[in-house]
């Protein structure tokens, strides 16, 4: 998964992403921008950017098929 393209995704994808007890994440706040990265298996496979009053979350090409079914 390393090195996809990412593209932008619904804010319920990334939810259900970092709920998942299969993923790990991380967190990093710098200076007004803060970063949440989403890991299956040590590959990132999403990350949410929030930049003052922006957020915008991606996704690797293919993480549907990462999703659980609710």
């Amino acid at each position: 998964m390393n090195g996809e393209f990412m593209h932008l995704i619904m804010k319920t994808q990334f939810d259900n992403l970092r709920l998942n007890d299969d993923h790990e994440y991380s967190t990093n706040d710098r200076g007004g921008k803060k970063v949440i990265k989403i890991f299956k298996d040590g590959s990132l496979i999403a990350k949410k950017i929030s930049i003052k009053n922006s957020v915008q979350y991606f996704g690797i090409v293919g993480v549907e098929d990462l999703l659980t079914v609710e």
